[in-house]
């Protein structure tokens, strides 16, 4: 296939831009391959028209059109939840603009989109794609687990990567036997290792107990090797207990007491997209009473989500910190909400995934390299017409999740609200290829780490650095419990409001603080009673809850 192709019309004179909160602009449309550029028209005395708008036309989440008379007017809405008006002269060219607009965001060839194009001058290929080696976690854990390459030509698991953490006093054809009894080959692997007691965290897909109530010798073997004499250990399993026993009429379901004496079971989960495209239409409602904003937020049942995901991962954190026991997590496949508890529970337990570095490693461990299929989760975001089974806000809801924890404890996350929502753009649309494909076996297919740049060598440049650090930051070594009460939650409102209002003076609040920061940092004995220059970190709970103090 060709894109030129698909492009009916490739430039358009006296296209007008509108789009909430500035003014319209007038100038030259072009379509590219990749991207919707608009340039405004030149000025006098010779002065060059300024590019007012580079889309990358991936970001285009669906396409309107309506025609009055010789005018036609497009609305592009993103997956970013940005809303873009066209007023295009011309019937036809109205027509060529929104289909091309339209083809060109539906390729779904991963090689054909724009990572695999995109080749800025600063950054060389290689860069970043090694940055957080699964072999550097393995060196923090003890002797009692090993690293298996077991998997490394994907034919036991296709969503796992080549090396796993596995006990070491499992061998690798007690590995593959278990493998047979997961759902999709993904047998229990360590997720997380707890130093301060040595508990851990292992994550899998359901086993296939099916109606006939299999059992599997290895599968046991593997999961009592996790124990030490007489300990016992709980399993999490993302689902409701409905769900879980729906699944075993299908050939899945849940571990039975009897053949695993040793693990308690505990049931969570509730379905999520269709809560996401109800909270976006609400919050694009400009027009709505108070009383019916507040209907039709409560009737999104986001922040309900939100409340269920961090009460899981707290409950995760609280096994191993409080309990001392080890657990399992799992939901049905186990590349969804599985990864969402485990990972937002390292978050809430370990202060080196609170840093920068930390996060970026967790998010390459816990969610790209342990399979999340991103290419099938964010094909399409809040605004599609096309609906489709395979689509779901699920690392949305994680990151908003740590928005909320940042919230509660603003000096315990080293990095911002901005590393949050450039996280959110890259995941539905990139010029990098951190989040393409759907597991570790399609971007080896597809030799993504060496035709494509990586979003980390990007965001660990100095200059973009200092853009996501939180200049509040002070390293807090304990566990931080966040408040999930429904007066300590917060509709997200720098992602999902950040269009329709604008955030000029929030921005200029925080350049404030960073100027202030800076300065106590250069001069601290003259800045020793200035409040901002805190010494002490965040405590165990929450500082800041808007309407109670309850510790959750």
């Amino acid at each position: 296939m060709e894109f030129a192709e698909l492009i009916k019309t490739a430039k358009v004179e006296n296209v007008q831009l509108s789009c909430p909160g500035l003014p319209p602009i007038k100038g030259t449309l072009c379509i590219t391959s990749h991207h919707l550029l608009l340039s405004s028209q030149p000025g006098g005395n010779g002065e060059q028209g300024t590019v007012e708008l580079w889309l990358l036309i991936r970001n285009v989440d669906a396409v309107e059109k309506r025609i009055a008379s010789s005018l036609g007017t497009i609305t592009l809405k993103c997956k970013d939840l940005k809303v873009l008006q066209l007023e295009i002269p011309g019937m036809e060219e109205c027509l060529n603009i929104a289909s091309s607009t339209e083809a060109l965001s539906s390729v779904d060839s991963v090689m054909m989109m724009y990572p695999f194009f995109y080749r800025p001058q600063s950054m060389k290929l290689k860069d970043g794609w090694q940055l957080y080696p699964l072999q550097r976690y393995y060196q923090q854990i003890t002797s009692a687990w090993r690293l298996s390459c077991i998997n490394g030509d994907f034919t036991i698991c296709s969503s796992y990567p080549p090396a796993v953490i596995v006990p070491a006093t499992v061998d690798d054809k007690v590995l593959q036997k278990a493998a047979r009894f997961r759902q999709g080959g993904r047998f229990p692997v360590l997720s997380y290792y707890h130093k301060k007691n040595g508990t851990v965290m292992l994550r899998s897909s359901q086993p296939l107990i099916g109606p006939n109530r299999k059992s599997c010798q290895e599968d046991e073997l593997l999961l009592s090797a996790v124990l030490n004499g007489g300990e016992r250990g709980f399993i999490i399993d993302t689902r409701s207990a409905q769900a879980a026993k729906q699944a075993r009429m299908m050939g899945g379901g849940t571990e039975p007491k009897s053949s695993y004496p040793r693990w308690k079971k505990l049931h969570r989960g509730r379905p999520l997209q269709e809560s996401f495209i109800k909270l976006v239409e609400a919050c694009n409602d400009t027009s709505l009473s108070m009383d019916r904003w507040l209907s039709k937020l409560e009737g999104s049942k986001w922040l309900a989500h939100v409340k269920a995901a961090l009460s899981t991962a707290c409950l995760a954190a609280q096994c191993m910190e409080r309990e001392e026991a080890c657990i399992l997590v799992h939901g049905a496949e186990g590349t969804d909400t599985t990864l969402l508890v485990t990972a937002l529970a390292q978050v809430i337990l370990d202060p080196d995934c609170r840093t920068l570095t930390g996060f970026q490693g967790l998010l390459e461990r816990e969610w790209i390299e342990a399979g999340h299929p991103f290419h099938f989760r964010c094909a399409h975001s809040a605004y599609s017409h096309a609906r489709f089974k395979q689509e779901a806000p699920i690392f949305l809801l994680f990151l908003d999740c740590v928005w909320q924890l940042g919230r509660q404890f603003p000096f315990s996350l080293q990095f911002n609200e901005r590393l949050l929502l450039v996280l959110f753009e890259h995941t539905y649309a990139s010029c990098y290829g951190t989040f393409l494909c759907n597991s570790e076996k399609e971007r080896c297919l597809c030799e993504v780490k060496e035709k494509t740049h990586s979003l980390w060598s990007w965001l660990n440049q100095p200059s973009e650095l200092k853009k996501h650090l939180n200049p509040l930051y002070t390293y807090n070594a304990l566990v931080i419990w966040p408040s999930v009460e429904p007066q300590s939650l917060q509709l997200w409102q720098g992602l999902f409001l950040r269009w329709i209002r604008s955030s000029q003076y929030l921005d200029e609040a925080w350049a404030e603080i960073q100027r202030l920061v800076t300065s106590c940092e250069d001069a601290p004995e003259e800045s020793a009673g200035r409040t901002l220059c805190h010494s002490q970190p965040d405590a165990a709970y929450p500082l800041t809850i808007t309407g109670t103090t309850n510790e959750g």
